[in-house]
């Protein structure tokens, strides 16, 4: 198999159903477990990627590593596929089902293994929530740095399967700088570990091989993440600006003059009005764009940082600055930013929230043209980028129920990333490329360099049966110049059945 293609539907699967799932049974403990009458597996038809919905043959919830490693090695031996799922709160459709999958839920994997306060780091199972893992330390002065703005609820799993960031990412990294351990089932059921409480060197970074691997590789049971100290003080500011420009030039010279924040964020207009609406942050609606910078350490040095980001922000027109008091307000500033995509329920019907990532030099220009972009397709976008490290969520409102709306945030959504990748930035930062973006990634990887990610995702899975038509373009080969085309004008994605 020299490539990678959109699978076909295996009929034999469907038509022996009853068979598989009777066998299933007899591997899951818990009868209860392995689900397959409609209404059971209705909740599994989609992630939070709700334009798309596909149910599976069947969904089971394994309740240990043993489980896992027999459901996946029964399902390779019978050429089943298999999905798996963590909370299912992915943005870019990588847990959607397929209609001849088995749904393999990690969801009752959810317990906290192992606090090592000594060797600062926690072992949880892949579906503790992020947060879930800062509360279980932040007593002894503790916490867990990836902060996604749905922390809440996403799972770790899903964040080392997708490489999650978070408004902290610019001064902490992302998942994979967070991680020194995980323990991976592969498709016929072997069982690996890779690292563990220390930091491991030796041979390839398999370990950085699957952080981000999307669930092509294999299914994660175990996680082992690094806890960092409370820094001493965080003092957290709001700056209003009179331009999108004159915020995105400032952020540049912040990092160009070497201050490196805890987290920098920028919202413009219509995102800061609708998140002060809903949450009642304080911010500076009124302003064209609004910047959210963060320093923590020791007293003297997060003063020093806060004087030169006033002064930064004077020379590029700021409007206004607000310096946080209080622990309390310093959490109201960042529950406004954490509640902005749902804040946008008041904009439309619904918005589609894109991924991407550019150099930060390019900032302004990106915004001009999502602005272009908005006039075209008449469709209203609200912005919000992890600023710092160039990682932008423009949200694009329209209505599910019309399909032409739908067809046209798709376009919509395509010709941003586009533009993020010509301007010499990437598809994603964090969301994942899942089937959202998988017919754009020859916009950013000529065929070979496609063709050479396939054959390592094959070393590992040669049958193709884990997340199969994820990430890889399905629709044709990337042309020399690195471009691919919807085959014969049909939509986006012809072969996954929408709302």
């Amino acid at each position: 198999m020299s490539e990678l293609q959109m699978p076909k539907v295996d009929n034999s699967v469907l038509e022996n159903k009853d068979r598989y799932v009777s066998d299933l049974r007899r591997i899951i403990v818990k009868k209860d477990n392995v689900l397959s009458d409609k209404d059971e597996i209705r909740p599994y038809e989609t992630d939070a990627l709700t334009a798309y919905r596909q149910m599976p043959v069947a969904v089971v919830l394994p309740e240990n590593v043993k489980e896992v490693s027999e459901v996946l090695k029964y399902c390779n031996k019978n050429r089943i596929k298999v999905v798996p799922r963590g909370a299912g709160t992915g943005l870019s459709g990588g847990s959607l089902p397929l209609k001849d999958c088995v749904l393999m839920s990690m969801s009752k994997f959810n317990k906290i293994l192992d606090v090592d306060y000594v060797n600062r780091c926690v072992k949880a199972q892949p579906c503790v929530t992020n947060l879930s893992i800062t509360h279980a330390v932040q007593e002894k002065g503790f916490y867990y740095a990836p902060d996604p703005s749905s922390q809440m609820a996403c799972s770790i799993g899903g964040n080392v399967a997708e490489n999650s960031g978070g408004v902290h990412s610019l001064k902490y990294g992302a998942t994979t700088n967070n991680i020194l351990g995980i323990q991976v089932v592969l498709m016929d059921g072997t069982i690996v570990n890779f690292g563990g409480k220390t930091m491991d060197s030796e041979g390839y970074d398999f370990m950085g091989l699957m952080t981000g691997s999307e669930g092509l590789l294999g299914v994660i049971t175990e996680v082992t993440v690094k806890i960092l100290k409370k820094p001493e003080i965080v003092k957290t500011a709001l700056v209003g600006f009179s331009s999108i420009d004159d915020a995105g030039n400032c952020v540049s010279q912040i990092i160009s003059q070497g201050c490196i924040p805890a987290g920098m964020e920028i919202m413009d207009k219509a995102l800061t009005k609708a998140t002060d609406d809903h949450v009642k942050a304080g911010y500076p609606i009124d302003a064209e764009a609004m910047m959210i910078v963060e320093f923590d350490g020791t007293e003297t040095e997060v003063d020093e940082y806060m004087d030169k980001i006033k002064d930064i922000s004077s020379k590029n027109n700021s409007s206004s600055f607000k310096l946080s008091k209080s622990d309390e307000d310093r959490k109201k500033f960042w529950a406004g930013r954490k509640a902005a995509f749902p804040a946008c329920g008041v904009l439309a019907p619904d918005y589609l929230c894109m991924d991407g990532s550019i150099p930060r030099s390019k900032l302004a220009e990106v915004l001009k043209e999502i602005t272009r972009l908005s006039k075209k397709y008449d469709l209203p976008v609200a912005n919000a980028f992890h600023a710092g490290d160039g990682n932008l969520h423009p949200l694009i409102m329209f209505d599910a129920n019309d399909k032409e709306s739908l067809r046209k945030t798709e376009e919509f959504g395509a010709e941003i990333l586009k533009y993020c990748v010509k301007v010499g930035g990437a598809l994603t930062g964090e969301h994942g490329v899942g089937i959202e973006k998988r017919e754009l990634m020859c916009e950013a990887f000529n065929d070979t360099d496609i063709q050479q990610q396939i054959k390592i995702k094959l070393s590992l899975d040669p049958n193709s049966l884990l997340n199969p038509g994820k990430v890889y373009p399905i629709l044709r080969k990337c042309a020399e110049e690195g471009r691919v085309h919807v085959h014969q004008g049909k939509t986006k994605f012809p072969d996954i059945p929408r709302f």
